[in-house]
């Protein structure tokens, strides 16, 4: 099983309801605990959280074959 760099330039919806709602919550609480913190890392984690949950697409998901939206 490895990445699969074509499948991860398409934009096709794999980032299930579930999915998307853990992807809310963690990436607010990173951002929250960045603002605190003055962590970097942790505000650039959270800000790509939150645009993986908004567009329901996550490129490193593509990449792996893996979908976590219902048939």
């Amino acid at each position: 099983m490895g990445f699969d760099f074509k499948r991860a330039i398409k934009r096709e919806k794999n980032v299930g309801e579930k999915d998307q709602q853990i992807r809310y919550v963690a990436g607010c609480v990173s951002i929250g605990i960045a603002v605190f913190t003055g962590s970097i890392i942790l505000l650039l984690l959270g800000c790509i959280l939150l645009g993986s949950a908004f567009l329901t697409w996550c490129p490193v998901c593509s990449g792996l074959n893996i979908n976590t939206c219902k048939k």
